[in-house]
């Protein structure tokens, strides 16, 4: 299963769809925050499943802070990263991976793309979409229980 990781388009629709095109066929999306109406209009305009959760620059309360997301055996804990302060370290990030029992956690906010391990969990960071920034997404490909993260420029 191949996973579309987005983040922080901040209202650059274009470079989303973009990512999508570049991408090639997946079978999810998951924008992480700071654009979901971004992520709206993928998922009304794209036949693909696209989930998301609400970043600190998001005003709708209906979408959610997190979602815990299950492909194949692999359980992934989605946020956007600013509850956890990110910006200043992973700790909480991967406190609360653990809690949720994940495997994979997706998160945005820093802008920085990153692909790590901690405690046996993969932490994914796809970077930003932005405009003026260059760009970067993630493909998060799950086989089973397992999973493997690459980051690619816009």
């Amino acid at each position: 299963m191949r996973v579309l990781v987005i983040s922080d388009s901040h209202g650059n629709y274009a470079h989303a769809f973009k990512a999508h095109q570049q991408a090639g066929p997946v079978d999810h999306i998951v924008h992480l925050g700071d654009g979901c109406e971004d992520a709206r209009l993928m998922e009304e305009v794209l036949a693909v499943p696209v989930h998301r959760v609400a970043g600190n620059c998001d005003m709708d309360r209906r979408v959610p802070a997190e979602l815990t997301l299950e492909f194949g055996a692999c359980r992934i804990l989605v946020t956007h990263g600013y509850r956890q302060q990110v910006k200043s370290g992973l700790k909480q990030l991967i406190d609360q991976g653990m809690k949720a029992g994940a495997s994979v956690v997706l998160y945005g906010h820093t802008h920085q793309a990153a692909v790590e391990s901690a405690q046996g969990m993969l932490l994914v960071n796809p970077g930003a979409l932005k405009e003026g920034l260059p760009g970067s997404y993630a493909i998060v490909t799950v086989d089973g229980a397992t999973a493997r993260a690459e980051i690619f420029p816009l």
